[in-house]
C-alpha cells in the first residue's frame, strides 16, 4: 500500500504537519466575481441606493466608462446588479443592486470595519 506523503509544516504555531487544505469552492467562485478590479467599489456604492451611470463614474475616482460598463455587465448577468432605463429626453440609465447584491450589505460592512482595523490610511491597494 502506498503511503500519501506528508505536507511539510507551514511554520506557523500550532500547525501541525499535514496535508494542505484546498481553497473553499463556494469562496473561490465569489472571489472570481467579486475580486476583479472596480467591482467592489460599483457594489460598495450601489449599497447606498440606486444610481446613474454618471453618478457611478464620478463616485470612483479613476474608473473608465468602459470598465464602469464591463462591471456592470457582469454584475447584471451574475443577477446582482438591476438596470432601469428611464424615459427622456434625455434617456438615462440608472442601476441598483437585486436582493442578492443587497445580501452583500453586512459582508461590506466587515470588510470595512476590518480595512479600518488593518489597513494604514495610506495604504495603496495593489494593481489588478
Amino acid at each position: 500500500m502506498r503511503q500519501r506523503p506528508q505536507a511539510a509544516p507551514c511554520g506557523a504555531p500550532g500547525h501541525e504537519a499535514g496535508p494542505h487544505q484546498r481553497v473553499d469552492g463556494d469562496i473561490a467562485r465569489a472571489f472570481e466575481l467579486l475580486g476583479k478590479r472596480w467591482t467592489g467599489p460599483i457594489v460598495s456604492v450601489l449599497i447606498g441606493g440606486p444610481a446613474f451611470f454618471g453618478d457611478l463614474r464620478r463616485a470612483i475616482p479613476g474608473i473608465s466608462e468602459r470598465m464602469l460598463s464591463d462591471r456592470l455587465t457582469e454584475l447584471g448577468a451574475a443577477e446582482l446588479v438591476v438596470r432601469e432605463v428611464h424615459g427622456g429626453p434625455p434617456l438615462r440609465v440608472s442601476y441598483r443592486l437585486s436582493e442578492a447584491g443587497a445580501a452583500l450589505e453586512p459582508v461590506f460592512t466587515e470588510l470595512a470595519r476590518w480595512a479600518r482595523a488593518h489597513l494604514s490610511e495610506g495604504e495603496q491597494p495593489i494593481a489588478g
